[in-house]
């Protein structure tokens, strides 16, 4: 058993408290299970997903230099469960922590600002972890698998990253950027068989969704066509703005490539809060586009 309590300074993001309300309610429901504490970062900003830094790289530095600070003042690393939220803001973490050293009169700027506006100033002193790794390096697969009560025998899933969680840091110390396990390994850990497809890593399209739908779909439908053809019952994905594209837009994306898909698309805590015994209702599974029944009745659920 761990031998402390883990504690994390929670940024839930955006999404997670509208779009993908369920993503916020399953990630409470599986830290409890866990028994892993959270403090809600109540007065911490949106990270801008990055488009702030399109119009001034000073600000996406600013915004998001206060919300590390936030997680500073309580002497805990900050906690994300966005694939989004953790690129950006764990980017403008090694990039301030490089001024430090490197331009400090930058970091200087940037504290100043947020000094003007009340602000505790970015001291560097704190890590910015994505829910997975916090479930995979802090608490530990072992730990997981001793947790489960309800295997998930004969589930197939597709895990889908999000290029944000990969890619958009300099450093990414738990896991290979281009040819990752974490995710697969945590299923196997709770009993499910990991689905390797082509698209696993890739951008899910939601970035060119504004400006480039049709081409945006199409990315989509790829992806949700490799993993069926894979064999995956569902998709699982730890980055709320993933899912809104791969789930919440799946039958625009069957009309533009002109195929029925119903591609269960899970977040990552739902599905593990599953192993552990939480009762659906409580994970929101319910609000999903596509039916997560087939996944229900496949655990006998």
């Amino acid at each position: 058993m761990l031998s402390q309590t883990l504690k994390y300074a929670y940024f839930p993001g955006c999404v997670a408290q509208g779009a993908c309300r369920e993503l916020y309610q399953s990630t409470q429901a599986l830290t409890q299970a866990l028994g892993i504490e959270l403090i809600e970062l109540k007065k911490a900003a949106c990270c801008g997903s990055g488009t702030f830094k399109e119009d001034s790289q000073l600000l996406e530095d600013t915004v998001n230099a206060r919300n590390i600070a936030l997680a500073e003042e309580l002497n805990l690393p900050l906690l994300t469960h966005c694939s989004t939220c953790q690129g950006v803001i764990g980017h403008v973490d090694e990039r301030l922590k490089e001024c430090q050293k490197q331009d400090p009169a930058y970091l200087e700027q940037v504290n100043g600002l947020l000094k003007k506006d009340g602000c505790l100033p970015y001291r560097g002193s704190t890590e910015i972890q994505h829910l997975l790794y916090a479930l995979v390096k802090d608490y530990g697969l072992e730990e997981i698998q001793q947790r489960v009560t309800h295997k998930l025998s004969g589930l197939k899933c597709a895990a889908f990253y999000g290029c944000y969680l990969l890619r958009a840091q300099k450093y990414m110390p738990y896991d290979d950027p281009y040819n990752p396990q974490a995710m697969e390994n945590l299923f196997q850990a709770v009993g499910a068989t990991p689905i390797y497809y082509r698209g696993r890593t890739q951008c899910c399209g939601w970035p060119l969704a504004s400006y480039a739908t049709k081409q945006s779909f199409k990315m989509a439908g790829m992806h949700i066509q490799d993993a069926l053809d894979s064999g995956a019952d569902c998709m699982v994905t730890p980055c709320p703005l993933c899912h809104l594209n791969l789930d919440s837009r799946q039958p625009e994306v069957e009309k533009v490539i002109e195929r029925k898909l119903g591609l269960p698309v899970l977040h990552l805590p739902q599905l593990i809060a599953l192993a552990l015994g939480v009762n659906p209702k409580q994970l929101g599974l319910d609000r999903h586009i596509v039916s997560t029944r087939p996944v229900l009745k496949k655990l006998g659920l």
